[in-house]
């Protein structure tokens, strides 16, 4: 056999080593080859790949709050806000070098002399998602006014069970730029003013006074006797809001997430009305149904209807 009839070996690069199917070359059962290492430090034991051993990063947990002790506030607007109600007391601001400039230059009184800090710091605080803008305050959280001591005017809002805390922050939002005189939200079942909610609000934590009751149909009967008149929000509603003749002083009762109003909510509601659209997709999340409401309700309020 000549050198021309002899079968060629596939060329090979100098130092690497043929690849194999994970597994190959191993007795059966003996499960899959080890991985090579990779740059990211993925694989087993490494933190990078999915598995036991290997789960990848694990989430952000926020270390466990006192429920008696201080309220966390973070983000530009929110902690400008608190900062500028004098009902706020402070026990830590903590600041960059940047917020701490900014908040000099816009002129906010602070009642504490703020920690400048690194991003980092309040990272570790918040976790590394959390938009803080380098800027974080420990304060103590806003009394309760009491649901007797609401002047009969205006518009309130009234939530039922409502747990989300981005939901509640944005509501809370809408109810500032509507000139919400208050919101009454339950005890139970209702997330702390503190933290992603009080971001999520972008400050009208410290604008809007929110009411906690222990039990939501008593506190409906009380403002019936003060002369509110409550309106429940709800898909399966008796007729539109647009629709409904509304009076003030007017309280909108905005029932939960996916359950809508309870029982006993409705029962207690001088009426229930819906928020009738014109597209394919007839219902809203809870936040977006509540801005939608207050100005249905707001606009007509003052047109006198």
């Amino acid at each position: 056999m000549t050198d021309r009839d002899r079968p060629k070996k596939p060329f090979r690069p100098a130092g690497k080593k043929p690849w194999r199917p994970e597994g190959a070359g191993r007795p059966e059962g003996t499960g899959k080859a080890t991985p090579w290492p990779r740059k990211d430090g993925g694989g087993p034991g490494h933190g990078g790949g999915a598995g036991r051993g290997g789960a990848g990063k694990r989430p952000f947990r926020p270390p466990p709050r006192d429920h008696d002790g201080p309220a966390i506030l973070y983000g530009w607007h929110t902690v400008k806000a608190a900062l500028e109600n004098p009902q706020r007391r402070f026990h830590r601001l903590l600041a960059t070098e940047n917020a701490a400039r900014r908040l000099e230059e816009d002129g906010v009184a602070l009642p504490v002399t703020p920690e400048v800090v690194r991003p980092e710091t309040i990272d570790g605080m918040v976790g590394p998602d959390a938009v803080h803008q380098g800027l974080l305050a420990e304060a103590d959280p806003l009394d309760s006014p009491d649901i007797q001591d609401l002047p009969a005017e205006g518009l309130i809002l009234v939530l039922d069970q409502i747990t989300d805390p981005h939901n509640v922050g944005a509501i809370l939002r809408s109810a500032a730029a509507f000139a919400v005189a208050a919101v009454v939200t339950t005890a139970r079942h209702s997330p702390e003013a503190t933290g992603v909610l009080a971001k999520a609000a972008s400050g009208a934590l410290d604008l809007v006074p929110i009411v906690t009751v222990g039990n939501l149909s008593r506190a409906l009967t009380t403002l019936k006797d003060n002369g509110w008149m409550t309106v429940g929000l709800d898909s399966a509603g008796d007729a539109d809001l647009a629709a409904t003749p509304l009076r003030g002083p007017l309280a909108l009762v905005v029932g939960a997430e996916g359950k809508g109003l309870r029982h006993l909510t409705r029962q207690t509601c001088d009426a229930v009305a819906r928020i009738d659209l014109p597209g394919k997709i007839t219902s809203l999340n809870v936040s977006n149904a509540t801005a939608l409401a207050l100005y249905v309700a707001s606009t007509r309020l003052a047109s006198g209807a």
